[in-house]
């Protein structure tokens, strides 16, 4: 399977990163299914690059995967931006993007309910995203190319 990973540089070496803010799913090495949504994460701040992937399940390893936006994919993020490690060597599911981060603090603040933050995401676009959270789990991907990119106005 290809997957992609936007970036301000090329990687041809993924690594797991830990940066000084609680992601999604913990920290590790994010790519996605969508090449569009790579394209939007490279272009965050001018241009970028579009890393390319192939990627191979190995079901030896702990792997969550969420679908869709459940009540477990809402819990999961949240323990995971409160700073709460988790057991999983990859972790697959909708990403909480710019509008959903916003509405997910917001939640925690508990500035809106439950039912609110469900309300409020119903409409948004499909997204996607994997998370590679070990040094194992890096072992299933191989960089295959890059494509660089430019913001689009």
């Amino acid at each position: 399977m290809i997957i992609y990973h936007g970036s301000p540089e090329i990687v041809k070496q993924p690594e797991i990163r830990i940066g000084k803010y609680n992601k999604d799913f913990s920290f590790g090495f994010y790519c996605t299914l969508l090449e569009k949504q790579a394209f939007r994460w490279a272009t965050r701040f001018g241009e970028g690059y579009v890393n390319e992937y192939e990627y191979e399940t190995d079901n030896s390893l702990n792997i969550l995967k969420f679908d869709e936006m459940t009540e477990e994919w809402l819990d999961f993020v949240v323990s995971c931006r409160r700073g709460i490690t988790h057991k999983y060597d990859i972790v697959e599911g909708p990403v909480a993007d710019d509008v959903i981060y916003n509405y997910i603090q917001d939640f925690l603040d508990e500035k809106i309910s439950r039912e609110a933050f469900w309300a409020l995401v119903k409409f948004k676009y499909p997204t996607h995203q994997i998370c590679f959270n070990t040094k194992r789990s890096l072992e299933t991907i191989r960089f295959k190319g890059v494509k660089k990119v430019h913001e689009q106005k």
